[in-house]
């Protein structure tokens, strides 16, 4: 009864600082006298605007005598395109309008910008997390290979991405590789993340193959297999489930670091952010909503880990 008791007074603990943070927060705000208007927030998250219906080449409008449709002719060529199904006609007949011009829109709810960048955010973490596992586990592996040149190679490229700030790489992957490899903003950008995070699983995957005693090796090695087949059966598994945790911590500061690309030409979340406070001038909301965003995506994968946890300690 006791232990229950000191338990929640424990409990009232953490519920009074979290009251005393929202007073400061409060009180700071009266301060310097800002104004919140969370209302302006929603409409960015998901929007009624509907979906614009943009003209495909530069050409000139004909709009059936219904309204219902309109044919797009081509200005210097002979095609004709025919657009329908839209609510709103922004375009009257005879107009001339240029390619990516707005003609028509679609009424129903959309995702606002905020949205948007969050998926982008997540399609671009998610696809670097693939690569970056992938380069980590190699480098890791020459990391505690005998072989010279494979140690060589993986410590230059660990010491060598390590010691130099991942912006400088984003700026070099973009303007130079992408210059000259003509990668799209988003391959370089997957492309920076994932050699960046690839070189801390490098040394994580090091750790955990060097923490398996060598006897599991020598076992595996005494049953007749080869060192890649030991490597692959016997050492990595055990080595993963003890690198777990840090993995996990690595995958989160991969999704945070994210917010780095939008230097580049990619509209992920913190660049929708930074659009979005340009046209409401409501920073503060802007910014905590943009921050609970990150949260959830960061918070729901370390949930995911500790589920694959637990499930990987009972086997």
């Amino acid at each position: 009864m006791q232990s229950s008791s000191h338990r929640w007074w424990w409990y009232g603990v953490y519920v009074a600082v979290l009251v005393a943070f929202g007073a400061t927060l409060y009180m700071a705000s009266k301060r310097i006298e800002y104004s919140w208007r969370w209302e302006r927030i929603p409409q960015y998250l998901v929007s009624d605007e509907g979906t614009e219906l943009k003209a495909p080449y530069d050409g000139f409008v004909s709009v059936a005598d219904d309204g219902k449709s309109l044919t797009l002719k081509e200005l210097k060529g002979g095609r004709h395109e025919t657009i329908s199904g839209f609510d709103d006609l922004l375009v009257g007949d005879g107009d001339l309008v240029f390619q990516n011009d707005p003609v028509a829109r679609k009424r129903g709810l959309v995702a606002g910008p905020l949205t948007l960048g969050l998926w982008m955010t997540l399609k671009l973490s998610a696809v670097a997390l693939v690569f970056a596992m992938l380069l980590g586990l190699v480098a890791g592996l020459g990391r505690v290979s005998r072989n010279p040149a494979a140690y060589a190679l993986a410590t230059s490229y660990v010491e060598l991405i390590r010691g130099t700030p991942l912006l400088v790489q984003i700026f070099i992957f973009y303007f130079f590789f992408g210059t000259v490899l003509k990668l799209s903003a988003f391959t370089a950008g997957v492309a920076a993340l994932a050699v960046f995070t690839g070189a801390y699983i490098a040394e994580i995957m090091r750790a955990g193959i060097e923490a398996i005693p060598r006897g599991q090796m020598e076992a595996a090695r005494s049953l007749g297999m080869s060192v890649p087949q030991a490597m692959r059966h016997v050492v990595l598994p055990q080595a993963f489930k003890k690198t777990l945790p840090p993995l996990a911590g690595q995958f989160i500061n991969l999704i945070k670091d994210s917010s780095l690309v939008s230097v580049m030409a990619l509209t992920d979340l913190t660049k929708a952010g930074r659009e979005v406070v340009a046209s409401t001038f409501s920073p503060f909301e802007v910014w905590f909503t943009v921050a609970v965003m990150y949260l959830l995506l960061t918070g729901t994968l370390s949930v995911l880990v500790r589920r694959l946890e637990k499930r990987l300690a009972h086997d």
